[in-house]
């Protein structure tokens, strides 16, 4: 299927490693030129040459903090002289670890810190790179939140709560940018087999929590975020996919 992409360009906000890379390379494959934001240069240098000579789109990449507004605005900057972009996928941080149970999370410093990396630098993202798509005709937003945030899990409560936040914000977005020509949509996922996910002590446990019995695979979630990118999904937006092979058992 031809996913009517070729020639867009893609701003990825931690495309370096795990999901974000996933999205990036989806994305890339669909002929669509790539943008990377996350910390390490060496690292995003590595992924563009990578991105370049496998799928032979134009990819570069720009480090900064996605939870220092400034390093967001210096972002905001470069993506505008470099030429634009058409699509957004909002991948942030991961919360705390260890997890703990509500009651055990005590600490306002683990709080702080959860609101700072997945909520606040969320917002910074929305607030000033949204604009830079307004003006296109066509546009996609892609939020990555969790699967938690519709049934929340167990030590969960530092992630579900400002995933939650995240997919507030993106519904609010919904309705404003629609004239324009831009969708919204979120990503839920859980249990998707990323190198930290492949570290995890409970890794069985959570596997059998799914009606698929398996992890999902990152090929697999960047096919989902290349698919709400596509002018198929084009009547698809204010949506929260849930990526977890079945292990949300609600039924909304």
């Amino acid at each position: 299927m031809n996913l009517g992409i070729t020639g867009k360009r893609a701003l990825i906000i931690g495309g370096s490693s795990g999901l974000g890379l996933a999205a990036a390379q989806a994305l890339a494959a669909e002929g669509v030129d790539i943008a990377t934001f996350a910390r390490n240069s060496e690292v995003l240098t590595s992924v563009s040459d990578d991105i370049k000579a496998n799928h032979g789109v134009d990819a570069q990449g720009f480090s900064g903090d996605i939870t220092v507004q400034a390093d967001v605005q210096a972002l905001r900057d470069w993506v505008e002289t470099t030429g634009g972009i058409n699509i957004l996928v909002l991948n942030t941080p991961r919360p705390p670890s260890p997890m703990r149970d509500f009651l055990d999370e005590d600490d306002d410093l683990r709080w702080n810190d959860a609101y700072t990396n997945q909520l606040q630098c969320a917002l910074y993202v929305l607030r000033h790179l949204t604009p830079l798509l307004l003006n296109k005709g066509w546009g996609r937003i892609i939020g990555v939140t969790s699967a938690s945030i519709k049934q929340p899990m167990p030590r969960h409560a530092v992630s579900s709560i400002f995933r939650a936040g995240v997919q507030t914000a993106l519904k609010h977005l919904v309705e404003e940018v629609a004239p324009h020509g831009i969708t919204v949509n979120a990503i839920a996922p859980a249990t998707v087999m990323t190198p930290t996910f492949a570290q995890f002590h409970n890794l069985e446990r959570r596997v059998s929590g799914t009606a698929l019995k398996r992890a999902g695979t990152l090929d697999e979630f960047g096919g989902t975020v290349a698919f709400l990118a596509s002018q198929q999904a084009g009547f698809i937006t204010g949506e929260n996919i849930q990526f977890d092979g079945g292990m949300t058992k609600s039924l909304l």
